[in-house]
């Protein structure tokens, strides 16, 4: 009985000296924890890793941006004037034509029937003319009996003129050089009057027509150079120079409609195709520029973060970020201008802005830099 007391007394205290060491051992990580926080809670969070880039001052010069749509300078919707059936057809769908080609040519053996009758009358009627020519110079007939023959010869003439004209109308050629679209008749159909054959268009140049604002008509001139720019990509396609400008403006949008002409190398353009396009001022002028990349956009105004030097929790240099709340201007490539709140020098934050809070630590690693450019040209991917 004893022993098993004693058995009891020595298995409690092995349990209170095993408690006791774990109590030490949590106890002690506990304090290593609380002085870890204490610790981190001097020095503040750890520091972001930003790429940073300097805001520059850069000439630019003035442009005015617009959407446009390419229409052609010479195109028209051919048709025939006169009724008839379709006896040849000498074209196909898109084919290049020069002026004055036969494209379709109505039936018209009646009228050339009819033509050869009064051609027939006619020469007759130039025989009988000069008979009486003759024979009044020598007193034979009456002046009235050539002025006859003169009267009939002179008719014929007009008829078979205007028979030539009828029969011309059933003929349709290209007015002008140019590509034609998609052939809309057959061989053999029937065409009323004004029946759309095919459309043709010029294709050595094309307009652009797009609007500006009326606040800009005052700098607007005739000859003013224009740029035209892919939807895709943004790279240049063609320079041309505003060749009209609509004296009336849009009753409801207030817009100017303005018309570019074009060189069209290699047919690159077509009728109803979108480009963007800049109008090209004289003036130029000094712009502080930063990449896009920088500029945070929220709802309360855009903003950037510049980097500065402060004093840390332990005495010593270190860079933060602090926000500036600024007001944008015009875009270009992968940089924007900014009107009011950066300076150029200043060193901005062009990377990793969206984490960032006013006065939070950063480091600076630029190993990897940002490629921007005025133009870009991204590859199709």
């Amino acid at each position: 009985m004893r022993r098993r007391i004693l058995r009891g007394v020595w298995v409690a205290l092995g349990l209170v000296a095993i408690v006791g060491t774990l109590g030490a051992i949590k106890a002690k990580q506990i304090g290593t924890l609380i002085g870890f926080g204490e610790q981190m809670k001097k020095s503040g969070p750890p520091p972001e890793v930003v790429s940073t880039a300097r805001a520059e001052s850069q000439v630019w010069e003035g442009t005015l941006s617009a959407v446009a749509s390419v229409v052609s300078a010479k195109g028209v919707a051919l048709s025939n004037d006169a009724p008839g059936i379709v006896s040849r057809l000498h074209f196909e769908s898109g084919a290049s034509v020069k002026r004055g080609q036969v494209l379709v040519e109505l039936d018209t053996k009646v009228e050339r029937a009819q033509l050869a009758s009064l051609r027939a009358r006619r020469e007759l009627a130039e025989t009988s003319l000069g008979r009486s020519q003759a024979l009044v110079a020598q007193g034979v007939v009456a002046q009235s009996e050539l002025d006859n023959s003169q009267a009939s010869f002179k008719s014929l003439t007009a008829d078979v003129a205007a028979l030539d004209a009828q029969i011309a109308r059933k003929i349709i050629r290209a007015p002008f050089d140019g590509k034609l679209g998609l052939r809309e008749v057959n061989l053999g159909q029937y065409l009323g009057p004004g029946t759309r054959v095919t459309v043709l268009e010029s294709a050595e140049s094309v307009y652009v027509d797009f609007s500006l604002p009326q606040r800009n008509l005052s700098a607007l001139t005739l000859g003013m150079p224009v740029r035209a720019f892919e939807e895709e990509g943004g790279k240049a396609i063609g320079e041309g120079a505003i060749s009209a400008i609509d004296p009336a403006l849009d009753a409801t949008t207030r817009n100017v409609k303005l018309r570019a002409s074009f060189d069209n190398p290699g047919e690159r353009w077509r009728p109803g195709m979108f480009v963007r396009v800049e109008v090209v001022l004289p003036e130029k002028k000094p712009v502080t520029v930063v990449p896009l990349t920088a500029v945070v956009h929220a709802s309360y105004g855009d903003s950037l973060f510049v980097t500065e030097e402060a004093a840390g929790p332990d005495g010593k240099p270190r860079k933060i970020a602090r926000q500036k709340f600024i007001k944008l201007g015009s875009a270009r490539g992968d940089f924007v201008t900014v009107v009011e709140g950066v300076t150029a020098g200043e060193e901005v934050v062009s990377a990793g802005a969206f984490k960032l809070r006013n006065g939070l630590p950063i480091r600076v690693d630029d190993k990897v830099k940002l490629e921007a450019e005025l133009a870009p040209r991204p590859e199709n991917r």
